[in-house]
């Protein structure tokens, strides 16, 4: 069901590789919800994915981008408010990778020059887009501004490695942004911290079936879905949320907030 609650806004979604994408998905319900779509990927993972597929149901044009270069930026976003005829109302920052990760790196092993492109790939490129954004003022009064996150930001799991500092470094840039754009043009940035869930990124850490499995017994509502992120996504964007800004939401059925649950317990217990 459509309620139209971006009727008439514009923004960029970036990271859609294919229908497991929250970014996707995102991109899906923007368009059923009114908005008109840029869409954005690195041109390498555009040629592994099917992005042109999404483009045709949203009706969308799709302007490649690596998006740790700022002059792929720039012309990212400068094209993006001349295809949609005026300034952006919404970005989607849905990018994330790790070298050491995929090469199976431990994290007292790390590879720094992987480490870096971690980084780069990952957080830094969330401050490129808002840089980019400010210099060539696309963004319209009260645009919002999400970048996905996860809980290994502010506690352990061994197996995320130099990810858990990619974003702990992305929710810093999102309060730091958050104020300046805030300040500026009453632009809100905010990253959700998500369940697992299983992308084609995500699935790609080793482990990731357990502790998904662990994940939705320690939640009392279970393990949020890449849809029920689109939705929350969507509401970021719209005029409901117009003053919620530089914060980290959780959006994991309860796993934040619980210490542990009683099927932990009984599976502990056997």
């Amino acid at each position: 069901m459509s309620y139209g609650l971006l009727k008439g806004k514009k923004g960029i979604i970036s990271g859609a590789l294919d229908e497991n994408s929250i970014a996707w998905k995102t991109a899906l319900k923007a368009h059923e919800e009114g908005a008109s779509i840029v869409l954005t990927n690195a041109p390498i993972a555009m040629r592994m994915g099917k992005i042109n597929e999404l483009a045709e149901k949203v009706n969308a044009e799709i302007i490649p981008a690596d998006a740790t270069s700022v002059e792929d930026l720039e012309n990212l976003f400068s094209k993006s408010t001349e295809v949609l005829g005026g300034q952006l109302d919404f970005v989607l920052h849905s990018i994330g990778m790790s070298p050491n990760i995929r090469k199976g790196k431990e994290y007292g092993d790390l590879n720094y020059d992987w480490y870096m492109k971690s980084l780069d790939i990952s957080a830094l490129s969330f401050h490129k887009f808002m840089q980019v954004a400010e210099k060539l003022d696309s963004l319209n009064e009260w645009a919002s501004i999400v970048g996905l996150s996860y809980i290994a930001a502010q506690r352990t799991y061994p197996f995320y490695t130099d990810m858990a500092d990619a974003k702990a470094v992305l929710e810093s840039i999102a309060r730091g942004f958050g104020y300046r754009l805030g300040k500026a043009k009453n632009v809100r940035v905010n990253t959700i911290s998500q369940s697992p869930t299983p992308t084609t990124a995500g699935s790609g850490i080793g482990g990731f079936d357990s502790f998904f499995d662990f994940a939705e017994k320690m939640s009392p509502l279970g393990n949020a879905t890449g849809e029920d992120c689109a939705n929350y996504i969507i509401s970021l964007f719209s005029d409901f949320t117009k003053m919620v800004t530089m914060q980290n939401l959780y959006h994991d059925g309860g796993y934040s907030s619980t210490g542990i649950s009683e099927e932990i317990i009984e599976m502990m217990g056997k």
